[in-house]
């Protein structure tokens, strides 16, 4: 029986801050090899012959990423599916559920966060297997991970009786964190589970669940595929409709309900890396119990995560530390203050800062533009374009514009003039005036950018044309 991998990319990732931001979350960058986590779960998933084409659930922000992410691996998904607003995992399943059903009524879903690590991919692997039989039998199973220490973060499940002869086990219930004496009990009884937040269950069978337990939800988000409609490369979901549905995660809303739960054990080397020191405990280490990324220099350091992005970082005699430097951030804790991250992002958001927000870099479809300099009535930007890609049709009542191709060629449109500019030539954008920049090349344009004006902020751009629909 063929699987469908439904990835969901929808996190945040507030406790790897700097690094993970609301527009660039953890899921999208390169953590733990030269892979983003999407594309190592896109791998672990694709390298299986079970495994179809994924399906890939995400918003709206994130969308030219991660399409962009999948073409770098050579991968066609089935379908980027675009969440209006975030409602948690039980309505995006259900979305994945339906959309699937629409060309398979037996569609079996291999449901995965796009932001988690397994080291084991055999493991994972015969654990699919395993959950297969189970499913068959109309289950809805979970992954349950074998604990490798009593850990306060991850939530439990709790094996009850064998299911038939899957060698498999029906879900006693699920525990929400515990706290440390408790962790170590679970531990020492052997028959608690981390919950992994990952599932195989048939698209029909959940959905059969969902009607009975979350009737809102499920009428919701059936509301909301009956409505979608095809943006491009991408599937999006009835706005107004899905905005109905209520937010719960599948865990609250289907799995502690329903009576067809089974937890299958797998110990395949798995985390959800769910902060540095998470993210610390998978990496390779050095003989110190360090592990390091980027221009770092240590002398006297031990069991410390020091990870450099844009600079050269020097640590000098201290213990059991999380440094991690970007080109606008840098962060410095204690290892037993690494779940106390999210705090930083709430003060950022409460004081209206935009460090939680954007890095530098911003990335945009056509490319990405970085702030090199800012001062009263100017900014200078570098700006990249990638080969064949065009900025919008626009013109800004604000600022003026003065753009100089360092390397690549630009097609240049201005008012009713287009002219081709190449390596150290310029062209100056008066202030009103309707302009579009390209790349008709087949290297990267690289273009700096003056703007000058009373205002600078990225709102004053009025769009005529787009390739990109935005709005």
């Amino acid at each position: 029986m063929k699987i469908y991998p439904v990835i969901l990319s929808g996190g945040a990732g507030t406790r790897l801050w700097p690094l993970s931001r609301a527009a660039y979350p953890k899921q999208l960058l390169p953590l733990v090899s030269e892979q983003t986590m999407l594309q190592e779960t896109v791998a672990r998933v694709c390298a299986w012959p079970e495994a179809l084409a994924p399906l890939v659930v995400c918003g709206n922000e994130h969308r030219f990423m991660i399409a962009e992410q999948l073409r770098e691996m050579d991968v066609r998904p089935h379908a980027i599916v675009l969440e209006p607003q975030g409602k948690n995992t039980a309505p995006a399943v259900a979305a994945a559920a339906l959309q699937l059903m629409r060309q398979d009524p037996d569609a079996v879903m291999l449901v995965l966060p796009a932001d988690h690590v397994i080291t084991n991919r055999e493991a994972f692997h015969e654990a699919v297997r395993a959950a297969m039989r189970s499913v068959q039998e109309g289950a809805l199973v979970t992954f349950g991970i074998t604990p490798s220490k009593p850990e306060t973060g991850y939530g439990y499940i709790l094996r009850g009786a064998a299911h038939g002869d899957t060698g498999n086990f029906a879900v006693e219930r699920f525990v929400e964190k515990p706290d440390l004496e408790r962790a170590q009990g679970f531990v020492a009884d052997g028959r608690y589970y981390w919950n992994s937040g990952m599932f195989l269950l048939r698209a029909r069978d959940y959905l059969e669940e969902l009607e009975l337990h979350r009737p809102l939800i499920a009428a919701a988000v059936k509301d909301a595929v009956a409505k979608a409609y095809t943006d491009l490369d991408f599937c999006r979901l009835g706005e107004a409709a899905f905005g109905a549905s209520p937010a719960e995660s599948i865990d609250y809303a289907v799995m502690e309900n329903t009576r067809r739960a089974v937890v299958v054990p797998a110990d395949i080397g798995w985390s959800d890396v769910g902060s540095w020191s998470a993210l610390q405990e998978v990496m390779p280490a050095d003989a110190q119990g360090n592990v390091t990324r980027g221009d770092v220099y240590l002398d006297g350091v031990s069991n410390s995560l020091v990870r450099a992005e844009s600079r050269m970082v020097a640590v000098l005699g201290l213990q059991d530390l999380i440094v991690v430097e970007t080109d606008d951030a840098v962060l410095v804790a204690h290892k037993d203050k690494a779940q106390d991250v999210k705090g930083v992002v709430d003060q950022l958001k409460d004081k209206k800062r935009s460090e939680h927000i954007h890095h530098k870099r911003v990335y945009r479809p056509w490319g990405s533009y970085e702030s090199v300099d800012a001062g009263d009535r100017f900014q200078v930007k570098r700006i990249i374009v990638k080969p064949g890609e065009k900025l919008s049709l626009q013109m800004h009542y604000h600022r003026a514009e003065h753009w100089v191709v360092v390397s690549g060629s630009a097609l240049v449109t201005r008012g009713e003039e287009v002219t081709l500019l190449s390596e150290n030539e310029s062209i100056y954008l008066p202030i009103g005036v309707t302009h579009r920049l390209e790349n008709p090349g087949k290297l990267p344009l690289h273009l700096i950018e003056v703007q000058s004006g009373s205002y600078l902020g990225e709102d004053d751009i009025v769009r005529f044309d787009d390739v990109y629909k935005r709005a």
